[in-house]
């Protein structure tokens, strides 16, 4: 398992720590800087989902937070 970018973890710890919105994740995380797309990165690896309008960690995101190995997302 290659190791968390520390800003996609903070996104993480973040999403565990209470419910969030999507509005509330928008406002937070979502960035027009190139360099900084640690909302999409996370959104492509599979590690948060958008239901509704809630925000969690799916089963990989929870997985790489405690730093154990998940198969990446098929879709």
């Amino acid at each position: 398992m290659s190791p968390i970018h520390p800003l996609i973890r903070e996104l993480l710890d973040w999403v565990s720590a209470r419910p969030r919105t999507y509005e509330e994740a928008m406002e937070a995380w979502r960035s027009h800087c190139p360099r900084q797309t640690v909302w999409e990165d996370a959104c492509i690896e599979g590690l948060i989902e958008v239901t509704g309008e809630n925000v969690s960690l799916t089963e990989r995101g929870a997985a790489m937070r405690q730093g154990r190995p998940s198969e990446p997302s098929t879709g």
